[in-house]
């Protein structure tokens, strides 16, 4: 078990977990201060909840512990966004995992390359990745790749397969898509071995590199309706997943308003 993350006095407290209110270069900016700032001896890692996520965290305690000791907590789902302005406690923007990977490869340069590892996807997609990677992101360079076999999390000899991959390959940074909760909670079991400097929890995002699985067009991402053009694609992968979702979802929003009608003191000052 890795060491409890400080707490962070700019977190949000929001849906019962606490959420990093930053905007995408800020994300990117705080990613890389890892990869060439001073080395704590065990992978940091971000995580990028969304309404699933938060509807997971109501009955999984495992995962709970796992975004308590987050180094960074990003609002994937733009729900989690509009409904925190109606809160009065504002998350400036959606930060998808999806976007987070693209977006730190944008921002390498010559002289501040990047190293990265892909560990995820079924056999093949993660290769297709690396060549997408590096003919489109010349400072970026994929070390490694590896699909583990289904149920891989349970197998000891497989885990410890997958951690030597990682320390030869030496990343910087291991993007992880293995689907939630799986890669939170298997990053947390081995953060204090994982041998790079940040892990980030990207779901999808090998999958949408490869061209494997398209993403929904910008116009239904900037609406709040990429949930739709995923159910569409799996209909019957996700449409229960969605369904429970739609059910628990407003009464975590009904809760979190009423906690915060709780937490607003009253003022009883009338002045004559």
């Amino acid at each position: 078990m890795i060491a409890a993350t400080p707490a962070r006095t700019d977190r949000l407290s929001l849906y019962g977990i606490e959420i990093d209110p930053l905007r995408m270069p800020q994300a990117v900016d705080r990613v890389l201060d890892w990869v060439h700032g001073p080395d704590l001896g065990r992978c940091r890692f971000v995580v990028t909840p969304n309404v699933d996520h938060l509807v997971m965290l109501r009955t999984r305690d495992d995962l709970r512990r796992v975004y308590d000791d987050a180094d960074l907590v990003l609002a994937d789902g733009l729900p989690l966004v509009l409904v925190s302005r109606l809160l009065g406690r504002s998350l400036p923007e959606r930060v998808a995992g999806s976007d987070l990977v693209p977006s730190l490869f944008n921002a390498t340069t010559a002289d501040r390359p990047l190293s990265v590892f892909l560990l995820g996807a079924m056999p093949g997609v993660g290769l297709r990745a690396k060549d997408r990677i590096e003919r489109d992101w010349p400072h970026v360079e994929v070390v490694g790749v590896h699909s583990p076999p289904f149920g891989f999390e349970k197998d000891p000899a497989e885990c410890e397969s997958i951690l030597e991959h990682v320390a030869e390959a030496e990343p910087d940074v291991l993007v992880v898509g293995l689907g939630a909760p799986k890669q939170e909670l298997w990053v947390h079991a081995h953060a204090d071995r994982l041998q790079t400097r940040a892990a980030l929890c990207v779901g999808a995002t090998i999958d949408f590199l490869s061209g494997e699985v398209s993403r929904a067009p910008t116009w239904m991402q900037r609406g709040g309706l990429e949930w739709l053009h995923r159910i569409l694609k799996e209909p019957r992968r996700l449409a229960g997943r969605y369904a429970k979702d739609a059910r628990v979802f407003p009464r975590i929003v009904w809760e979190e308003m009423q906690s915060s009608r709780r937490c607003v003191v009253p003022d009883r000052h009338r002045g004559d």
